[in-house]
């Protein structure tokens, strides 16, 4: 399969703020070149999503509109080589009220290196936002703003687990400075897998053909009922445009990384200690183990296989990856696995990586 380009959904302004000021590429991220492959895990089953409580796509753009609010990260420019200036430089990008007191989630991406950052709420009133705390491996960030509490609608963050391939979805958000643009589309497909920023994978990804541009980047992406289902990071295109396949980090994996920014700025990440393999039709083999990780305490062995864990089926180094990403460190799981020809059953206590 050739490889594709995959690009960060952030926009550039591209506007230098002083003389000699340079733009940016809008194919890749924020105040960087490049470019990102993604690779895609095995496609699910069709699924019939629940729609009994099914908004039109004008209700819920009315209903969720005024949680959505468009970013513009200022990033302060360094001198050139010759003792000039270079200028400030702008990024725009888009978050969603995560919370009462005023926090706001995005990706890390569109608020990396930022010197200051601003909020424009949907009724054009504007707030300078402090940045709480950034995890650049799953590219999730959050934000705080101090404004009147009747600008602050939080969202209700859902299941995405309970995602189907097939159910209808809408993004909402800022492409090119579009402030409040609605799409909408389908889930295309789950369980993906794209790059951090760092290049960590990201598992769990939602595929999606609603159309998302430069601009979108940590905006909600909602199921029917207006609940938030992933936030949207990326693109995958030849042009640099939309495509139709756009990339959405989990809500699930929200759940467990906002909350450890909100308190402490950093994340620990579950680590379980396994180089994985998927071996098609076997499930995931233990090419390596590393010494004193929780999967040595657990008594796992290089050419093991994993089949399971929790007794949900694990099939692909994919899916253990982002089973993993949904724990917390100290969290017990049991790990159903092959060895010589026999079945056993491991208990592993997961261990910590840290990032912030």
């Amino acid at each position: 399969m050739p490889r594709k380009r995959t690009t960060i959904a952030t926009a550039f302004a591209a506007t230098a703020l002083a003389a000699g000021g340079a733009g940016g590429a809008v194919v890749a991220l924020t105040h960087s070149g490049g470019t990102r492959t993604v690779t895609v895990a095995r496609p699910q089953t069709l699924q019939v999503a629940n729609v009994s409580t099914a908004l039109s796509v004008a209700d819920l753009a009315k209903k969720v509109t005024p949680s959505v609010v468009e970013i513009v990260s200022t990033s302060k420019g360094g001198a050139s080589p010759f003792g000039q200036s270079q200028g400030d430089s702008q990024s725009e990008g888009t978050g969603w009220v995560y919370d009462a007191v005023g926090h706001i989630v995005t990706n890390e991406h569109v608020v990396d290196g930022a010197s200051s950052v601003k909020v424009t709420f949907s009724d054009g009133s504007t707030a300078t936002a402090n940045v709480v705390g950034k995890d650049i491996s799953t590219d999730l960030a959050v934000l705080k703003v101090n404004v009147a509490s009747s600008k602050l609608h939080p969202l209700s963050v859902a299941n995405s687990s309970d995602v189907a391939v097939g159910q209808q979805v809408v993004a909402i958000g800022n492409p090119f400075g579009l402030q409040d643009t609605v799409t909408s589309g389908i889930v295309s497909a789950l369980d993906r897998e794209i790059q951090a920023p760092n290049n960590v994978p990201i598992e769990g990804a939602i595929q999606t053909d609603a159309a998302i541009n430069h601009g979108n980047s940590g905006g909600p992406l909602f199921d029917m009922s207006g609940n938030v289902i992933g936030v949207t990071s990326q693109i995958e295109s030849d042009s640099g445009g939309s495509d139709g396949v756009g990339f959405a980090i989990p809500s699930n994996l929200v759940k467990t990384i906002v909350p450890q920014l909100i308190s402490g700025g950093s994340v620990q990440h579950a680590f379980l200690g396994v180089s994985p393999q998927t071996v098609t039709g076997v499930g995931v083999k233990v090419v390596t183990v590393e010494s004193g990780s929780a999967a040595a305490k657990a008594g796992l062995q290089a050419g093991d296989v994993i089949t399971a864990i929790d007794g949900g089926s694990t099939s692909t180094s994919e899916a253990l990856r982002a089973a993993i990403a949904q724990h917390k460190p100290g969290d017990s799981i049991t790990l159903s696995i092959r060895r010589n020809g026999a079945t056993k059953t491991l208990k592993a206590t997961l261990g910590t990586t840290t990032t912030s």
